[in-house]
């Protein structure tokens, strides 16, 4: 693939870091218009976005390099350098709840239906990231011999070169941009706060815990499950709780 999206002379454009960045735009904007629809205050969204990006990023950069110590402990100089790859999805995801509900509970300002809104863009940055993933070669498949495998020639890739492999990247940018597109097609469906964010960590989780078993990048975490399969089931979990209780409450209130 591209690792390097333009060179001018020594300035190198890095294709994960653009897309990395056009998917936090896309996330923001799009959650930023359904925060209006919701007669929420846009301008302090964005506010609250400035810290949410920053966290995100702090956030998939360290679960990246807790999951790959052992590699970094030899290079800690390989730490910073963020344009090679190396964004966990669920550890900026965490590190980003964290910061909103940090800046709502400041801001006296109800967190679900803010991750309501934040539901429909989330999924959609993930697909524009995954293009970055794809461009750069980190996050790669299996060897398969798949008509549609993907093969890694650039020296810069991250992915092992000249191998057919899985294009996990790219499945994993489709599944984004199919939940972006239900959600957004189905919004004024979810009428209680929080179910359409339940949602979103359901579909989501499902579809990550079934693309990891195409990955092949060197992972692990609990026996034969990888690190973020372990996530998605716990948020899954989490979210059918949460949706049931929510069933369970309408269904207790008097008629």
């Amino acid at each position: 693939m591209h690792p390097v999206l333009l060179q001018v002379g020594s300035l190198k454009i890095y294709s994960y870091g653009v897309f990395i960045a056009v998917g936090f735009i896309a996330s923001l904007w799009v959650a930023g218009r359904q925060i209006s629809r919701q007669g929420l205050d846009r301008e302090k969204f964005y506010d609250m976005g400035f810290w949410v990006v920053l966290s995100a990023i702090a956030g998939a950069r360290l679960f990246h390099v807790l999951v790959y110590w052992r590699q970094y402990a030899a290079a800690p100089q390989e730490i910073l350098k963020l344009w090679n790859g190396g964004l966990v999805f669920y550890g900026g995801f965490l590190a980003a709840v964290a910061a909103c509900l940090v800046y709502l509970r400041r801001n006296r300002i109800p967190f679900l239906p803010v991750a309501d809104a934040s539901a429909i863009g989330i999924p959609l940055g993930l697909g524009f990231g995954r293009i970055g993933c794809t461009l750069a070669g980190c996050c790669f498949g299996k060897p398969t011999t798949l008509p549609w495998a993907v093969t890694f020639t650039d020296p810069a890739s991250l992915a092992p070169l000249h191998e057919a492999l899985h294009p996990t990247q790219i499945y994993e940018s489709i599944s984004g941009f199919a939940i972006f597109g239900i959600l957004y097609l189905t919004r004024d469906r979810f009428r209680t706060p929080g179910t359409r964010f339940w949602t979103m960590l359901i579909l989501y989780g499902v579809a990550r815990f079934l693309l990891e078993i195409f990955r092949d990048d060197p992972r692990g975490f609990v026996g034969p499950l990888s690190e973020s399969q372990i996530v998605s089931v716990a948020l899954i979990v989490y979210a059918v709780v949460s949706l049931l209780a929510v069933r369970g409450k309408a269904a207790a209130r008097p008629a």
